[in-house]
Parts: structure tokens; C-alpha cells; sequence
């Protein structure tokens, strides 16, 4: 799918200063889009698009979305990917998660109405929760806790989803979803408690590996590049529901340490024979995480490229130069 239609069209990227966020930017910015990233620095940061703000065609919009916000001039797109997206961020703000899930997403939604601009929803996996269906399609209402630990993303997610289709049916908004599985790649931060940068703080400290319950709980890693390309031919697809971006190669948490290991030995990295400790396992943490991707591969033309391997070497370069 080509994605030389973005040439020329303006799209506003809410929480544009995140991780995925800001490599999404930079994308659009090389496929001659005009774009603004729209961010209050919550949990983004103002580093992860400096190198930006001399291109062509990119603007910086400092706001908090939660509360009304326009953007100047006529848009094609608005991205909404306004949200903490990692479990230390969501535990210690779930208020503001839950409201940027809510009227966060009701804003984004009216901005796209009054510019007849297309909507585009960063929903994620979280909506499938403790799954019982393996592997996860998008028909699958999911297994979620409503008043768990992990509620307040989770949940602040569905409803996101629900709202965005309701603006479709009631508004006659054009709206896209994707349901984003376990990213990474360079600009994750350290401390955000996800699984890539959790083991690779620990390995740049020369500490014990944490890994909860025995390790046999799965997830399924997407290289940040492979993410944006699928997230991209979404966003100029005709495909209105939901769907799944991630990558289907599924690993258990100490398949996973193996290949970080192998990768920091290959970088020369220090930690890399770091010992692993266990941990209690989390309450209502996903035992299994695989996405069924049938639909990205037959309506986009999409599947993941970057292999893990060379993702992790990259992933491990990028901390060891910037961290």
C-alpha cells in the first residue's frame, strides 16, 4: 500500500513527544507530510523530537489535550496516541489515564469533526486483557478486570474505542483503530517499566534480571519501524474497525532474556551473563500475548520485516549511546 498519498497532507499527532508518537512524526516528516505534535510532556519529552523542530513542515504544539484545545489551520489527520502507555506510568497516574482515555479522546474526536479530518485511535492489546483466546483476533471481546490493578488503562482504552465508533455512527466521523501489541526500539525511556527497556537498565547496571512468576507468560515484540509502517497503512486504508498491528513471533519472558543477552554480548555490552531473579507475578498480567494478524496482511499488505535480533542490536546501541 502506497503511502505517497501523505505527501502534502497536515496531520496533528497528539502525544506526538512519546516514543512511538515521536517516531511517527519523524515518518510523516519523511514522507512529505506537514506535521504538528501536539504533547504536554507528561510522559513524553521535549528531547524526543528536538531533532525536528529544524525540519520542514513541523510544529510544536505544547497542550493537554484533556482540556479544550485547537490547532490552527485545516488538518487531514488527527493521530491520537495522548495516553501513558507503560504500567509504572499508568500505576502512578491513573486519573489522568483514565481522563485522557475519556475527555481526551472526546476533544481529539471534535477537533477531527470541526476540520473534517480523519480520526485515527492508538487503541492496544490491554483491550483484550488476560486473554483466553490465543491467538488474540479482533473479534475477541477480551478478558478484563474492571476494577484491577491495571483497570485504568485497560479500561480507558475500551472506552476509547467505544467513543470513536460512537462518533462514527452519531457524527459521521471517518475513523481508523489499531490495536498496538508490545513496541520497541530507540526513545523508549528506562524507567517506564516495560519489558525491552526494564531488562536493559538492569543490564547497563550490571544487575540481576527481573523476571515475574517463572517466565513462561509470552508476549510478541514489534520493532518500532515495522509498527509505524503498519500503523501508517492503516491510516490511509478504507478498513474502519479495529485491527491489530504486532508482530505474531511469540516468545516466553525467558526466551526473550536469552535474545537480549545474546545481543549485549554481540554489542560488547557489559551485563550480558547477568543472572535472572524471580519475581511474584503481577495481578491480572497477560499470561499470553500473540497477535492474529490475518487482517493487516490481507487488507495492507503488512507484516513485520525487522527480526528480533536486529532490533534488540539496535534497540541496545541506541541506550548504550543515549542512556
Amino acid at each position: 500500500m502506497a503511502l505517497e498519498i501523505l505527501a502534502g497532507k497536515r496531520a496533528a499527532v497528539l502525544g506526538g513527544a512519546g516514543f512511538l508518537g515521536s517516531h511517527l512524526c519523524e515518518r510523516l516528516l519523511e514522507l512529505r507530510a506537514e506535521v504538528v505534535c501536539v504533547d504536554n510532556f507528561l510522559t513524553g519529552a521535549a528531547r524526543n523530537v528536538a531533532a525536528l523542530g529544524s525540519r520542514k513542515g513541523f510544529s510544536m504544539l505544547e497542550a493537554d489535550v484533556t482540556e479544550p484545545f485547537d490547532v490552527t489551520g485545516p488538518l487531514d489527520y488527527v493521530l491520537d496516541f495522548a495516553s501513558p502507555a507503560s504500567p509504572i506510568d499508568y500505576a502512578k497516574l491513573p486519573i489522568e489515564t483514565l481522563r485522557v482515555g475519556s475527555r481526551g479522546v472526546e476533544n481529539a474526536l471534535e477537533l477531527s469533526v470541526r476540520k473534517k479530518a480523519r480520526f485515527f485511535l492508538a487503541s492496544t492489546s490491554e483491550v483484550y486483557g488476560d486473554p483466553t483466546e490465543h491467538p488474540q483476533r479482533e473479534e475477541y471481546f477480551g478478558n478484563v478486570n474492571p476494577v484491577g490493578p491495571r483497570s485504568c488503562y485497560d479500561e480507558a482504552k475500551r472506552f476509547a474505542e467505544a467513543m470513536t465508533v460512537a462518533y462514527r455512527r452519531a457524527r459521521g466521523a471517518e475513523v481508523r483503530i489499531v490495536r498496538i501489541f508490545n513496541t520497541y526500539g530507540p526513545r523508549m525511556r528506562l524507567n517506564d517499566g516495560r519489558v525491552v527497556p526494564a531488562f536493559v537498565s538492569q543490564l547497563l547496571r550490571g544487575e540481576e534480571l527481573t523476571v515475574f512468576g517463572d517466565g513462561q507468560q509470552t508476549r510478541s515484540f514489534c520493532y518500532v519501524a515495522d509498527e509505524v509502517e503498519g500503523i501508517l497503512r492503516l491510516l490511509v486504508s478504507d478498513y474502519e474497525a479495529p485491527m491489530n498491528v504486532g508482530n505474531p513471533r511469540e516468545l516466553t519472558i525467558l526466551e526473550f532474556v536469552e535474545a537480549v543477552r545474546r545481543a549485549a554480548r554481540e554489542l560488547g555490552l557489559p551485563g550480558a551473563n547477568a543472572k535472572v531473579v524471580h519475581r511474584p507475578f503481577p495481578e491480572n498480567d497477560p499470561k499470553q500475548r500473540r497477535p492474529d494478524i490475518a487482517k493487516a496482511r490481507s487488507i495492507l499488505g503488512w507484516e513485520p520485516k525487522v527480526s528480533l535480533e536486529d532490533g534488540l542490536r539496535d534497540t541496545l546501541a541506541w541506550f548504550r549511546d543515549h542512556a
